[in-house]
C-alpha cells in the first residue's frame, strides 16, 4: 500500500467573507472549516499533512496546533504556487498526495478514500475530484474527450461559451503521484487571465508526457462545496447539521424537529434521549441516556448524566449528574457541578459551585462560589453574596441544612449540618450544626398607626 500525504491549501485571505476572521477559521457546527478537513485526513490515515498558510498564519497554527506541519506562502500567486511551498517537506517521497482546500469542510474520508482507490487502481499520475453542478458558475470546467477521458480543466475566466455550458466541475481536490507532482510543477507558467500559476495546468503537462490522468465524479456533489462567502457558509452548515442529526437519530436519539435542532460535531448524546426543537447543543457537550431537553434550551461544553430533564435553560461549562432536573429558565454557569437527583428550579443561577446529591434549589436563587452538601433545601430568594467588590469568597452549607426563604449568606461563612436559617435572615457568621440562625430585626407593631395618616 502506498504511503499517503496531504497538502491543505489555507493561505487565501477570503475577502468575499467580508470578515476580520481568516476564511478557513470560520466555524461550521462548532469547528473551524480547516479543522473539519484535517479531521477527515486523519481518519483517512494520512501520514503527513502539510498546511500552506499565508494571511492569518498564526491563527491557523493556534487552531490546528501540532496536528500538521506548516509552510508559508508569502505571496498568493495561485494554487500551483501554493503547492510548491510544500516542496521542502514532500519532494522526492514515494506515495500518493492529496491536495485539498481548507475551505471544503464537507468532504468525507469515505469520498477521499474512493478517490485514492480509483486513482491508484488505474495507475493515474493525477486524478481530479469532480462533481456535477446544476449551476457551475465560478467553477473550473472538466473537459473530456468523446471516450470520456479527461483532457483538461478550464477556469471560468478562461472558458469559451461552449465550455461554460459544461456541468461537470473541478472541486479543487486532487490526487497525485507525489514525485510526478513536484516534477510537473517546475514546468507550469502563468499565461492566463489571472496571471496565476494554476494547479489545473498539471493535467496538460502530464498528458503531454504520456502519463495517465483522470477525473473521478463524487456521488454527492454537496461535498465539494467551497465556502467563499457567508451564503456558502450557511449552506455548508446546513449540510453538516443534517449529517450530525442523522447520526444521532440512527443511534437512538429522538429529535422532535431535526430542522431546528442545532448540534455541534463533537457533541455526544446517549440513546433514548429526547431533544425538542429549538435546542442548541454546542462545543464538547455530552448528554447521557433517557434525558429530556426541551425547547429553548442551550447547552455548551457541559456534561449531562442519565435521566436528566432540562427545561428551557442555559447550561455552560457545567455538570449535571444522573436523575437531576433543571429549569425552566435556570442558568448553570462555569464550574457549576450538580450531583445526583439535584433539583434546580425556575430562575435559579449556579456558578462555580458544587451542589450535593438530593439537594433542592427551588426558585429565584443565586448560588455562587459555594459548596452545598446533600439533602439541603434552599428556600426561594436565597442569595449567596460572594463578592465584596474586590474579591470573591466561598461559603459552605452542610448536609441536611434548611435555608429559609429570602436568606442572604454573606461569604465567607459555614452553615453546619442540619442547621436552619430563618426566613429573611442575613447570615454573616458561621452557624453551628443543627442550630437555628435568626439574623433580622425583631418585628414591632405600631398600634393604630393608620389613624395618624391623612385621609384621602
Amino acid at each position: 500500500m502506498l504511503e499517503k500525504f496531504a497538502i491543505v491549501l489555507a493561505a487565501g485571505q477570503g475577502t468575499r467573507m467580508k470578515s476580520k476572521l481568516y476564511k478557513v477559521l470560520h466555524p461550521i457546527c462548532g469547528q473551524a472549516m480547516v479543522e473539519h478537513v484535517v479531521d477527515q485526513l486523519e481518519a483517512l490515515g494520512v501520514s503527513e499533512i502539510v498546511t500552506v498558510v499565508g494571511h492569518g498564519a498564526e491563527m491557523v497554527e493556534e487552531v490546528l496546533g501540532d496536528r500538521v506541519s506548516y509552510t508559508l506562502q508569502e505571496e498568493q500567486l495561485g494554487t500551483a504556487h501554493a503547492v510548491m511551498q510544500a516542496r521542502g517537506a514532500l519532494e522526492g517521497k514515494e506515495g500518493t498526495t492529496l491536495v485539498i482546500c481548507g475551505d471544503t469542510p464537507l468532504l468525507t474520508d469515505d469520498t477521499l478514500q474512493q478517490l485514492i482507490t480509483y486513482h491508484e487502481s488505474i495507475h493515474s499520475k493525477a486524478t481530479v475530484l469532480t462533481s456535477i453542478e446544476p449551476d457551475p458558475t465560478g467553477y473550473g470546467r472538466i473537459i473530456r474527450n468523446e471516450q470520456g477521458v479527461l483532457e483538461r480543466i478550464v477556469e471560468q475566466k478562461d472558458a469559451e461559451t461552449t465550455e461554460l455550458a459544461i456541468k461537470e466541475v473541478n472541486t479543487g481536490t486532487y490526487c497525485f503521484d507525489n514525485k510526478e507532482l513536484f516534477e510537473a510543477l517546475e514546468t507550469i507558467g502563468n499565461e492566463n487571465a489571472q496571471g496565476e500559476f494554476y494547479l489545473t495546468d498539471i493535467i496538460e503537462v502530464l498528458k503531454v508526457k504520456g502519463k495517465v490522468v483522470a477525473g473521478y465524479a463524487m456521488p454527492d456533489a454537496r461535498e465539494g462545496l467551497g465556502v467563499n462567502d457567508r451564503v456558502a457558509l450557511a449552506k455548508a452548515r446546513k449540510v453538516m447539521q443534517e449529517r450530525i442529526n442523522h447520526r444521532l437519530m440512527v443511534n437512538g436519539v429522538t429529535l422532535v424537529d431535526p430542522q431546528t435542532t442545532y448540534v455541534d460535531v463533537k457533541v455526544e448524546v446517549g440513546p433514548d434521549t429526547v431533544i425538542e426543537g429549538n435546542v442548541s447543543l454546542l462545543g464538547t457537550t455530552k448528554i447521557g441516556s433517557d434525558c429530556l431537553i426541551t425547547s429553548g434550551s442551550r447547552i455548551s461544553d457541559s456534561t449531562i448524566g442519565d435521566s436528566v430533564t432540562v427545561t428551557q435553560s442555559v447550561i455552560e461549562q457545567a455538570t449535571l449528574d444522573n436523575g437531576g432536573d433543571c429549569g425552566p429558565f435556570a442558568h448553570l454557569r462555569t464550574n457549576a457541578s450538580l450531583g445526583e437527583n439535584v433539583h434546580v428550579g425556575n430562575f435559579v443561577e449556579v456558578k462555580n459551585a458544587t451542589v450535593g446529591k438530593d439537594t433542592k434549589v427551588g426558585h429565584l436563587t443565586y448560588v455562587g462560589d459555594a459548596d452545598l452538601g446533600r439533602e439541603i433545601n434552599i428556600g426561594c430568594g436565597t442569595i449567596f453574596v460572594n463578592y465584596d467588590g474586590v474579591n470573591k469568597h466561598r461559603s459552605t452549607v452542610g448536609d441536611g441544612a434548611f435555608i429559609g426563604c429570602d436568606t442572604s449568606i454573606i461569604a465567607p461563612v459555614t452553615i453546619g449540618k442540619g442547621a436552619f436559617t430563618a426566613a429573611g435572615s442575613v447570615i454573616t457568621k458561621d452557624v453551628p450544626e443543627k442550630a437555628l440562625a435568626i439574623a433580622r430585626a425583631r418585628q414591632e407593631n405600631k398600634e393604630k398607626y393608620a389613624n395618624r395618616l391623612p385621609h384621602k
